[in-house]
């Protein structure tokens, strides 16, 4: 089950069917941006079996030239994902999908070429492959989520040295 109230913060365990709907939505956008979209990726804590995460998909798109990201804004839109802009090069242009009340997914349209990208996908990647890592980096989700439920900019900015850290650590 997907969807958690914008600001809010709910870590729930991991379901094996975020995978499933991830990839259902990954085709729904690849035949929707066509070449727009260089690689299509399930980002985030739900894409990283065994990680309690806030039951709405990442997704990361990466685009070849800004102006791809440009062209695919309309498209996004007319799958039903709102363009929240464009946040700086570690997060990209932002896209929601659902009501305020029950957010879904969310997309991270990035360069294919830029730090942002990569680190996306070197985090999920490090997490996969470290339990140690994958737990530590649960325990203080939750600690977080417990202390800032109502929250969601405290919570996120509670994980970005976690994150800074895993980041720098690894090659």
């Amino acid at each position: 089950m997907l969807g958690l109230q914008r600001g809010t913060v709910q870590v729930v365990a991991h379901s094996s069917e975020w995978a499933t709907l991830f990839w259902a939505e990954r085709e729904r956008l690849a035949a929707a941006l066509g070449t727009h979209a260089l690689d299509i990726q399930h980002i985030g804590s739900t894409a990283v079996p065994g990680l309690a995460a806030k039951p709405i998909l990442d997704i990361g798109i990466g685009v070849g030239a800004e102006s791809d990201a440009v062209a695919c804004v309309p498209l996004l839109e007319g799958l039903g994902y709102t363009y929240r802009g464009d946040r700086g090069a570690d997060e990209g242009h932002f896209f929601d999908l659902g009501a305020e009340t029950r957010l879904t997914h969310y997309i991270h349209m990035l360069l294919i070429s830029s730090a942002g990208w990569r680190n996306y996908l070197k985090f999920r990647d490090t997490l996969m492959a470290h339990p140690d890592s994958r737990d530590a980096y649960m325990q203080l989700k939750r600690e977080l989520a417990r202390q800032f439920a109502e929250d969601r900019a405290a919570y996120t900015a509670g994980k970005a040295q976690f994150i800074r850290q895993i980041l720098a650590e690894t090659v």
